[in-house]
């Protein structure tokens, strides 16, 4: 007996009746097996989200074809990839190390699905930690617009050279150009501090504690030409206490920082994280 492959496929298309007969019709025909199986409608758009796990015993160039005889009727836009295969994955930082260690840590634990292609920073501090674990390191200093353009041509080569799939700020404080921006739009994620009212500068925190803020936490969203408001993939809240110290304030806050971004990421490389425009469907 043959053995069986695992795929996860993804798919978007506008909405109208028939796409979860014909797709599970499609499967059958080939011979598989729905395990896992979520779907949503937008009632903003008008466009239909699936994802499905699916065991089958024929290759996948075969069951491409099978997807293929429906994608006419119904314009799919598609993907197909095998369940828990490591997605291709380069590290962006600068000085803060909390959210890198943590995705290091989850990688080399195998709790990430993901590949750690390599890890740029503009800042050389983080070295030791990436060497830590056995990551490539890259350390080019952004001093003005000629080092953030070159920055930039080397980190697109290296991601050509890799196949990288997903690029991941973990606190990266440097803001990358429009025309990066769109070249890679929707495999950018970004963690960021979420405060409520909104802190900017260089201590958010110290902010937050002189506002006798109650809640923080973290927003993991997709990188766009709008600073920080490209859509969200995850968030998370934490209550403090007025008799929390600043330093107390700046380790709640890292914390929510690194569940977020690690959770933003495993959804990504599961194929999870799917896009309606500025918002974000989410099959958990």
């Amino acid at each position: 007996m043959s053995q069986k492959e695992h795929w996860v496929l993804t798919f978007v298309c506008p909405d109208k009746p028939g796409i979860v007969h014909a797709i599970s019709g499609a499967v059958v025909d080939a011979g598989g097996n729905i395990t896992e199986s979520q779907q949503f409608t937008s009632e903003d758009t008008g466009r239909f989200f699936m994802r499905l796990q699916i065991e089958a015993d024929i290759s996948k160039s075969d069951f491409e074809k099978q997807i293929e005889k429906i994608i006419g009727d119904f314009q799919l836009e598609y993907v197909l990839d095998f369940v828990g295969r490591p997605m291709r994955t380069v590290l962006l930082v600068s000085k803060a190390g909390h959210c890198l260690n943590d995705v290091l840590f989850r990688h080399r634990s195998e709790q990430l699905p993901i590949e750690v292609s390599g890890v740029f920073a503009n800042h050389p501090d983080l070295e030791s930690m990436a060497t830590l674990y056995g990551a490539k390191f890259e350390h080019h200093a952004i001093n003005n617009g000629l080092d953030k353009a070159l920055f930039e041509k080397r980190l697109r080569e290296f991601i050509h050279e890799n196949n990288v799939e997903l690029i991941v700020l973990a606190r990266f404080m440097q803001i990358l150009s429009p025309e990066f921006c769109e070249e890679f739009a929707g495999r950018i994620i970004n963690i960021h501090h979420s405060f409520l009212p909104g802190f900017k500068g260089a201590n958010p925190y110290a902010q937050a504690h002189a506002r006798g803020v109650k809640l923080i936490g973290a927003t993991a969203h997709f990188v766009t030409q709008d600073l920080d408001e490209g859509p969200i993939i995850e968030q998370n809240v934490t209550r403090v206490e007025h008799s929390d110290s600043k330093g107390k304030l700046v380790q709640i806050g890292q914390d929510a920082e690194s569940k977020t971004l690690t959770q933003a990421i495993r959804w990504f490389a599961e194929h999870r994280v799917l896009l309606d425009g500025q918002r974000t469907i989410i099959f958990r």
